[in-house]
């Protein structure tokens, strides 16, 4: 058998997205293995936005909790595994607007149960939005 490419990775993570991802117009876009970093695009209308253009904040969180709890599936492509947030810190840097963004997430360290992400979150200037970390409980291997 041999070794998932990045492209594998990128295909077999977008056929598994949940539903939240999907409306949020996302999909993984690059995996880089040595770093055990995630990028995931979305595009973002109107209907996730108040005060005209202004992205709500639960939706900034959650393109950054969507990239980081996926680049622990993507760097343990062995046995399926449960990624479930203990807590999620954000910074809100600027204000976001709807349209294109891009998520970077990673891992920072990972044990048996425990792992410790970060991710970046860029609009379509390629400027930094947010930053978020979190802590997670992990679960391997469930069928």
């Amino acid at each position: 058998c041999r070794p998932m490419t990045p492209e594998d990775t990128l295909a077999r993570l977008n056929a598994g997205l949940p539903p939240v991802v999907h409306s949020e117009r996302g999909r993984a876009v690059g995996w880089a293995p040595e770093r055990r970093e995630l990028r995931m695009a979305y595009q973002i209308g109107p209907e996730f936005c108040f005060g005209g253009d202004i992205v709500q904040g639960g939706f900034v969180t959650a393109m950054l909790d969507a990239a980081m709890a996926h680049a622990v599936i993507a760097a343990e492509p062995q046995h399926p595994v449960r990624v479930a947030s203990i807590d999620i810190t954000v910074s809100f840097l600027r204000t976001a607007r709807a349209g294109r963004f891009t998520a970077a997430g990673s891992i920072v360290k990972t044990g048996r149960t425990i792992g410790f992400l970060k991710a970046e979150l860029y609009d379509a200037r390629d400027e930094l939005v947010a930053t978020a970390t979190s802590s997670v409980h992990l679960t391997r291997g469930h069928g």
